[in-house]
């Protein structure tokens, strides 16, 4: 058996590539949309896993089955897969569940890695360590919050995420991406964390972007993503001490986190700024997406009657509450919310409860030609992620929203792994 240590190696012709946390196989569409634009190593999706603990049906996995095949498909819970089962691999991705740090829950209820869905993060640590050949590169997705994530100590579960990766011997570059700040028909904004191992020949390449004086030049994501000259607030530190250490003491004495929306960590030594994003393409728009009024169904339009409590959810608000479990008064206020949905402009983000015909105020409404107010559609859903119109069909219409939900834009996707691509072929 091979050393610990070595990576796994197919070849130039192509990138073999494990998806976990595969949700409806929003990375395998990103990257098989890479392979069409490539000039590099074609993507090859040897085997994937997806479970959802809290479903007996497992919808999610029957369609990804169905899209792409049963073959090297696993819906087994992570934690039971062994790592010899997971077949060598050069490239590992997957958007490890982030509940526990997602804007739907208050900061401070979040509990980051500690929590149940956060924890899941180890389930990627112990197959990474466990495999006789590591992989080469990782490209993990999450929502920004794991950047300041827990409250009370801003930034730990980065910190713990860095160091861990570190002892791995991987290098990674971060970056904050809003697929709508290129030209994406989604204001989705996520974290996306690319690994590279230092037996990798690219290994030099993040190096050289912590030394670089203009900061944070020539990284992968920078060139999928560019942004204007410059950066703000940078910062350097080092993470150079045990895990359990800085698990307990990283930011302990409060304040906001270290880390910005773009930054490289090599061999401990971290490197982070605020970029702005630089883009002269052309933008989609939520107008552009939506399907003829007369193939919508009619359980997606709003009854008249209740388009004054749609409207009110969506107004701004600044009331007294009172906790139901301590009885303490607090004040609370939120924004006001677009109603109907501006058509000129990209979606805002899908969550999870964008489903079912109940008033919210999270969910999209548009307004007809015809003067009525209507939901989305599952398709609709389905474009603004940049999934292919009907990918999901064979759940629910609820099911389906949800899975948009948890989904990330494709098009993020693709544009990473062309990068990678090229990257991997100029080595």
């Amino acid at each position: 058996m091979p050393a610990k240590g070595k990576t796994a190696s197919s070849g130039s012709t192509e990138l073999r590539v494990v998806e976990l946390f595969a949700g409806v196989g929003g990375f395998r569409i990103g990257l098989q949309a890479a392979n069409k634009r490539r000039t590099g190593p074609a993507y090859r999706v040897v085997w994937s896993n997806q479970w959802e603990p809290s479903t007996r049906t497992q919808d999610a996995s029957k369609i990804y089955e169905a899209r792409f095949g049963g073959e090297g498909h696993s819906n087994e819970d992570i934690g039971t897969v062994n790592a010899t089962d997971i077949p060598d691999h050069d490239l590992l991705v997957g958007g490890f569940p982030c509940q526990d740090y997602s804007v739907a829950s208050t900061l401070k209820a979040s509990k980051g890695i500690q929590g149940k869905k956060g924890v899941l993060w180890w389930e990627i640590h112990r197959i990474l360590r466990e495999k006789a050949l590591s992989p080469k590169y990782l490209l993990l997705e999450n929502v920004d919050r794991l950047l300041g994530s827990p409250a009370k100590q801003r930034g730990r579960d980065m910190a713990i995420l860095l160091r861990s990766l570190c002892n791995l011997g991987y290098a990674v570059e971060w970056r904050v991406v809003n697929a709508a700040d290129y030209g994406m028909p989604q204001r989705r904004k996520r974290i996306f964390i690319l690994g590279c191992h230092n037996t990798s020949p690219l290994f030099g390449r993040f190096q050289t972007m912590l030394t670089n004086e203009a900061g944070l030049q020539g990284g992968i994501l920078q060139e999928a993503f560019p942004v204007v000259a410059g950066s703000r607030e940078e910062k350097r530190f080092e993470l150079n001490e045990r895990i359990d250490r800085i698990s307990a003491a990283f930011n302990a004495v409060g304040g906001k986190s270290p880390f910005k929306e773009c930054g490289v960590m090599v061999n401990g030594k971290v490197l982070t700024a605020r970029v702005d994003p630089r883009y002269t393409g052309t933008r989609a728009t939520l107008g552009e997406l939506l399907k003829p009024d007369h193939e919508i169904p009619g359980e997606f339009f709003i009854p008249r009657s209740q388009v004054p409590k749609w409207r009110a959810l969506k107004n701004a608000k600044s009331e007294e509450r009172i906790s139901r479990s301590t009885g303490f008064k607090y004040s609370y206020s939120e924004g006001s919310m677009a109603f109907p949905d501006h058509l000129d402009r990209p979606a805002r983000t899908i969550v999870t409860g964008e489903g079912g015909s109940g008033p919210s105020r999270f969910k999209h409404v548009v307004l007809t030609s015809e003067g009525k107010y209507r939901r989305l559609v599952p398709e609709e859903l389905e474009l603004i992620n940049m999934f292919p119109p009907g990918h999901t069909e064979g759940a629910s219409p609820s099911r389906r929203a949800f899975f948009m939900g948890n989904a990330l834009v494709t098009g993020v996707v693709e544009r990473i792994a062309r990068k990678l691509s090229a990257a991997v072929a100029r080595a």
